[in-house]
């Protein structure tokens, strides 16, 4: 006999090699019907795995979340590929994994020459259909291990050549797992669900797009079909919705449509900002340098510095293939030196830092700046502004001692959770990432760090009366330290990690930088690398998309456009344009001959907050019809009033805050 530990900490037992739907089956049949998987021993295998030892046996069922929807969208790519080779034969499959919010598989195709075919967005309804009959015949998914040669010979026989190099790549001890639904079968490392009929029909195919194949642009380009699915239609639903809400906030389209910005060949992954945009940016920029003033010093460090510098830090050796080096042209030894454009800007700061004799009262220091930093993404992984090749780092380091690293971590937290609630975001994520396989530092420091870090995450969690949600990413800290990520939640839903507190006690050690303490002893400073915005090209993206463009008005690149019905109102419509301007309004006048249904449709279009229309009447009596963005109504008021009401509407949430506070 055996005894199996369930969850609650209740014991049974039972014969050995039973499997985990029969020990579902002897609690409840209701509870054997609802399992996809299970944990055994913190593993995630197949329900008719046999268990022949003591165990801790924990179900996944289709009420567990994530767990339940990786398993489901992972067999929803299997029926996917089998719809595929029943509708075209001699298609070859390769990988299809389950990935966030959906799955994909990539195939191989070719016509009746042999020439590439790839799949197209009319292929897919035929495909749903098929999946959907694969699902309802309920087909079992059954597991046998093979011997290696066995395998590839069983695929080969097949032409799946592709599934005969994934066999090679395998590790030589890890077993050779083949399931089947039915007739059907793949190479897969599992686990899988019971059978076909219980990934359900909450699934949609969505796109189609080319791959390589393993990544390598010098391999064979695939046809990859990417679908979602859900545990059930109101979820499927859901997300559907969301992606049709998200393509209309679509930063991309909205910078087009508000004339902020634009990206060129010449200039891959580089913002051409306009000059919408880059007031835009620079309201956004104004807003934090309020925000650090009294805190921080303001500093800038240069573009470009030696590689001796990023040796030193350790980015050449864990970081090179995100940098960008350059050298001069010139003749001079002095300029056959190897310079990389910073990635980073703590380097830079860790020599402002070293530049003269630093004391314990000095203690702490902040040291902030907009650097622009650049770093090489792949032209696939680039996206607009959310992932660029050049951007700014609202970026700041803390240099302090070990007893104020506690208070200077919450004191960043405070100023971080304080800058997103201004911007309308209240649903924060805060989790620690610890330390990663791959690390400078010993295991002392890297337990210092965490300890405290851990203590601030508790504090953080319980300062907020757990309106702040906290957790932990184990391995996933930089190289040099663990860190705090914030993660907010816009307005539909989706999720975007901007925030970090990063400690090091690396960097200091590696530059030699030290503080003189009360006894006259050198000490090395704790280094906290801090950023709240992150890039402020993508933190841009994230606010055009949650406002879908409709800017608060302190922040909108245009604020006003005043625009006349006629043109017996122009002189008056310029004297209001001339007031708005000098009352700091970033404010536009349109007295062109067009219909005024045209211009407040135009201006409409490019996101305005507000339109003053002004006719004849209005000339006549010093006012103003006042037009909100997404309203068709006007409402007429004296433009003395309105001046004033716009004045006390445009002021930022943090000068208002200061107001009311001082």
């Amino acid at each position: 006999m055996i005894s199996i530990t369930f969850p609650d900490g209740a014991k049974r037992e039972f014969e050995s090699g039973v499997t985990g739907l029969e020990v579902a089956n002897s609690i409840a049949k209701s509870l054997a019907k609802k399992c996809l998987a299970m944990e055994l021993n913190g593993a995630e295998v197949d329900l008719c795995d046999p268990i022949t030892t003591d165990s801790r046996l924990r179900f996944i069922t289709r009420d567990d979340g994530k767990e339940a929807l990786e398993l489901i969208r992972h067999d929803a790519a299997h029926v996917m590929a089998e719809a595929v080779q029943e509708l075209f034969p001699g298609t070859q499959v390769t990988i299809g994994p389950s990935i966030e919010n959906g799955f994909y598989y990539d195939f191989y195709r070719t016509d009746d020459q042999g020439a590439p075919k790839p799949f197209t967005v009319d292929d897919l309804p035929a495909i749903e259909a098929k999946m959907r009959e694969i699902v309802a015949r309920n087909s079992p998914f059954t597991k046998e291990v093979l011997p290696r040669e066995e395998a590839k010979a069983r695929f080969a026989a097949m032409g799946e050549t592709f599934k005969v190099e994934l066999i090679d790549a395998i590790p030589g001890d890890e077993p050779i797992k083949i399931y089947s639904q039915g007739t059907w079968f793949d190479l897969c490392r599992g686990p899988h669900l019971p059978s076909t009929g219980l990934i359900g029909t909450s699934f949609k195919l969505m796109k189609v797009a080319g791959a390589y194949w393993r990544g390598d642009a010098a391999n064979q380009m695939l046809s990859r079909i990417y679908g979602t699915a859900w545990t059930n239609d109101k979820d499927l639903a859901s997300y559907l919705t969301m992606l049709e809400e998200a393509e209309k906030r679509d930063h991309r389209r909205l910078g087009r449509e508000m004339d902020l910005f634009h990206f060129q060949e010449e200039g891959p992954g580089v913002v051409f900002w306009h000059a919408k945009g880059w007031s835009l940016f620079q309201s956004l920029t104004a807003y934090m340098r309020r925000r650090l003033a009294d805190d921080y010093q303001e500093v800038n460090a240069p573009q470009i510095l030696d590689k001796v510098l990023w040796e030193t830090s350790g980015h050449w050796g864990w970081y090179r293939e995100s940098m960008f080096a350059v050298q001069s042209a010139g003749d001079e030894a002095e300029d056959k030196r190897v310079f990389a454009l910073k990635p980073m800007n703590c380097p830079g700061h860790l020599q402002i830092f070293k530049h003269g004799l630093k004391s314990y009262r000095e203690l702490p220091m902040r040291l902030a700046e907009f650097g622009v930093v650049h770093r090489y993404e792949a032209s696939g992984a680039m996206h607009g502004l959310m992932r660029v090749r050049g951007f700014t780092q609202d970026d700041a380091h803390i240099f302090c001692t070990d007893q104020q690293m506690a208070d200077e971590c919450m004191k960043i937290n405070d100023l971080i959770l304080s800058v997103y609630a201004d911007f309308g975001f209240d649903e924060i994520v805060v989790k620690l990432s610890t330390r990663p396989e791959k690390r400078v530092g010993s295991d002392e420091l890297w337990d210092r760090a965490e300890d405290v870090m851990t203590r601030v995450l508790a504090e953080i969690a319980d300062k907020s009366g757990g309106r702040i949600k906290t957790g932990i990413n184990p391995g996933e800290g930089a190289f040099y330290g663990p860190k705090f990520e914030y993660t907010l939640r816009d307005a539909i839903g989706r999720e975007w990690q901007c925030g970090t507190t990063q400690v090091d006690f690396n960097l200091p050690e590696r530059f030699g930088a030290f503080y003189v303490d009360a006894d006259g002893s050198k000490k090395e400073p704790v280094m906290i690398h801090r950023a709240i915005c992150g890039s402020m090209e993508r933190f841009l993206g994230i606010l055009i998309e949650n406002y879908a463009g409709h800017f608060p008005l302190w922040l909108a690149p245009t604020q006003i456009v005043v625009t006349t019905i006629t043109s017996d109102a122009d002189d008056y419509a310029a004297s209001v344009w001339q007031k708005l301007r000098k009352a700091g309004f970033r404010a536009e006048v349109d007295l062109r001959n067009e219909k005024i249904n045209y211009k407040v449709r135009e201006h409409s279009l490019a996101k305005v907050p507000v339109i003053l229309v002004c006719g004849k009447r209005e000339a006549e009596e010093g006012t103003v019809a006042v037009r909100r963005l997404g309203s068709q109504a006007n409402t007429v008021k004296a433009f003395a009033e309105v001046l004033a009401e716009l004045t006390e509407e445009a002021v930022p949430p943090d000068v208002k805050r200061a107001r009311a506070e001082g």
